[in-house]
């Protein structure tokens, strides 16, 4: 004879749930998630959900009638309050946590984080989480990846090779908001090499190095004349950090790392315009101090703005540019056009924060590794 199961009345809280949508329109980032869950399951109508198992007993055995377990997704997702010590007799956590500013989850389980939980904390008559961000996924070029079609790469293999922050960068500056994103070997490959090895990592080395060559290693702080470019530098490097932060806010971390490189752009752009080289033959010092004041200054707000992503990285660029006190590496200072003190030097040497790589031998080496 066959076990009767328990179930949870959902229908009970349909009409709850879709006044919770319309009065809370953001609950759901991307908006493509929560559109997939109405269309799918409010709007044709909850169905109450079944909360015991009996045909297997690895799970949690209901108290009242141990036969049944409980359903893994009640327990899974009841497991972010009761792991504050929600219902124990030191709840001090919940208090202090709950609720969570953001659950970050896969796409393909927005359907337990946008009906049930919700449902499961009004049953409990507790608030809800301020916000859910479902992530896309990263694919392949054919699709998913899949053991059957040879096309896995594990993310240590990748980091073993190139550094957990190359790693971090490739993941983060590649995955979109909304949509998903496909790896392949050479986008990874010339992502390394000409974002973090020619872009980055020249424009510090650059910097170190023109440093150490026109003022022996010591930061200018203050100069009597501007480069003509110099206000409009200032004034891309400020709005495209305005620009960041409100990406930041709206969980575009892709969006927020092209604002740091179009700023690392701007940067390489701005010593070909302003020409020190040429301002050192012409003994122009007041100008040329401006320029390596301005790209010390832009360099410590890279590493700022780097260091949420690539702290590894932040704190290399730290090191070499002699800013070690924790109070030039905040968000605040970022406010302040010149916030370096004076006597400030940057290391004798600059070390490359990542190494060049020959692009057709690590293209082979990543399809070598990818498993079927």
């Amino acid at each position: 004879m066959k076990e009767e199961s328990y179930f949870f009345n959902m229908k009970k809280y349909q009409d709850w749930l879709i006044k919770f949508y319309e009065e809370n329109p953001d609950f759901i980032v991307p908006a493509s998630r929560k559109n997939e869950i109405f269309s799918n399951f409010i709007q044709p109508g909850l169905e109450d959900l079944c909360i015991s198992r009996t045909t297997f007993d690895w799970g949690i055995p209901m108290k009242h009638d141990p036969k049944h377990v409980l359903y893994v997704w009640v327990d899974a997702l009841t497991n972010y309050i009761t792991a504050l010590g929600y219902g124990s007799e030191d709840d001090s956590l919940f208090q202090k946590y709950w609720p969570a500013d953001l659950h970050i989850v896969g796409k393909e389980i927005i359907r337990f984080h946008g009906i049930y939980w919700p449902i499961f904390l009004k049953a409990l008559g507790l608030e809800m989480p301020k916000k859910i961000y479902a992530h896309s996924w990263l694919v392949m070029k054919d699709g998913k990846m899949s053991k059957s079609k040879g096309n896995v790469i594990y993310p240590e293999t990748l980091m073993e090779r190139y550094g957990l922050d190359a790693l971090k960068y490739y993941l983060l500056r590649t995955m979109q908001f909304a949509t998903d994103s496909v790896f392949t070997p050479e986008d990874f490959v010339d992502r390394y090499n000409f974002d973090l090895c020619n872009d980055l990592g020249n424009l510090l080395n650059r910097t170190i190095g023109m440093m150490n060559k026109y003022f022996a290693g010591s930061i200018p702080t203050e100069f009597a004349e501007k480069n003509e470019v110099d206000d409009e530098f200032e004034e891309f490097v400020a709005k495209e950090i305005e620009e960041f932060a409100q990406n930041m806010d709206e969980y575009s971390i892709s969006n927020a790392l092209t604002n740091v490189w179009k700023i690392i752009g701007r940067s390489n752009k701005y010593i070909d315009e302003t020409a020190p080289w040429i301002l050192a033959k012409e003994e122009n010092s007041e100008k040329l101090k401006s320029v390596m004041a301005h790209l010390a200054e832009v360099l410590r707000k890279i590493a700022i703005l780097l260091k949420p992503f690539l702290q590894e990285t932040s704190e290399k660029m730290f090191v070499q540019l002699g800013l070690e006190n924790e109070d030039l590496q905040t968000w605040d200072s970022l406010k302040m056009s010149i916030a370096i003190p004076e006597n400030t030097h940057v290391a004798e040497k600059g070390e490359p924060l990542f190494m060049r790589k020959d692009r057709e031998e690590e293209i082979e080496s990543i399809k070598n590794v990818m498993h079927g």
